[in-house]
């Protein structure tokens, strides 16, 4: 009877561990495929339409409740700028939020006449959602950009898995238990230590054109973003008394629960890139 108890909870480790895998490797394999193989249109229209399914999913959350059609408005705008990213590059990319911020003040109190925080929260999502990961867009139009934009994805999928791995085999000290209890200091550096190993990884392509200590720098800034943004995500569900963003990925949640942290991830890939000299 006493061995009964750990070795039902090792399975149940591997069986989480298992299927968490499976299912991320799975999305980001896609990823990574379209993002290999696509052209300027197939990237584009692949991080609209994460968006735009991530964005509906936070606007559930924080306004479970809404009466008014609003939604429509945030999730088209949010659509809009990963293909504004692609085609018009950075400066499409702010013509396009500007605008759609507002569209969006315009519609929202002008015309429906509704509260500002109603218009707050839309543009919000956008910004939060579809503004920050159209910045890998950017990234993988560079010229040396796509050898980083894959990096990025492998170290979010490494940070996720590894994270989740070590601290439930060895987590005990609590990371931000008032946000995400189950997350360890453990997991935590864990997730942060095969993150970096991905990105250094990358000094033997010569491609990337930056030097290993760059490469290091930019890991270790990946690994604490990702796991910024996942709290962030957290605290947002949190607040709406809400475990899971939705119910599309076994493991995982929805949408926004798998591409948190790749959301505000991007960004801080893009500009470090930038910053280093590409």
């Amino acid at each position: 009877m006493t061995g009964k108890g750990p070795a039902i909870d090792a399975l149940k480790l591997l069986s989480g561990f298992a299927v968490r895998v499976l299912t991320g490797g799975g999305i980001a394999a896609i990823m990574l495929l379209v993002v290999f193989y696509g052209q300027t249109t197939g990237v584009g229209v692949l991080f609209s339409l994460i968006s735009m399914a991530s964005v509906r999913e936070l606007y559930r959350i924080i306004r479970p409740n809404q009466k008014y059609t609003t939604d429509f408005l945030g999730i088209a705008m949010t659509g809009a700028l990963p293909l504004a990213a692609a085609y018009g590059g950075y400066s499409g990319l702010i013509a396009a939020t500007a605008l759609g911020a507002l569209l969006c003040m315009f519609v929202h109190c002008l015309l429906l006449g509704l509260r500002t925080s109603e218009c707050a929260v839309t543009i919000f999502g956008a910004i939060y959602i579809g503004f920050m990961l159209s910045h890998l867009v950017l990234l993988h139009n560079l010229e040396s950009g796509l050898i980083i934009a894959l990096a990025t994805i492998l170290g979010v999928w490494a940070n996720d898995v590894f994270a989740y791995l070590i601290g439930s085999a060895f987590g005990k000290h609590k990371l931000a238990p008032r946000i995400s209890p189950k997350k360890s200091w453990e997991g935590f550096f864990g997730g942060a230590v095969f993150t970096v190993a991905t990105w250094a990884a990358l000094s033997l392509f010569p491609q990337a054109n930056l030097e290993l200590y760059e490469l290091i720098v930019i890991g270790a800034c990946i690994a604490l973003t990702a796991v910024a943004g996942d709290l962030l995500e957290s605290r947002i569900k949190r607040e709406a008394g809400v475990k899971d963003s939705g119910r599309i990925f076994p493991g995982h949640g929805g949408m926004l629960d798998r591409f948190d942290s790749l959301i505000v991830v991007s960004p801080v890939a893009f500009y470090l890139y930038l910053l280093m000299g590409a």
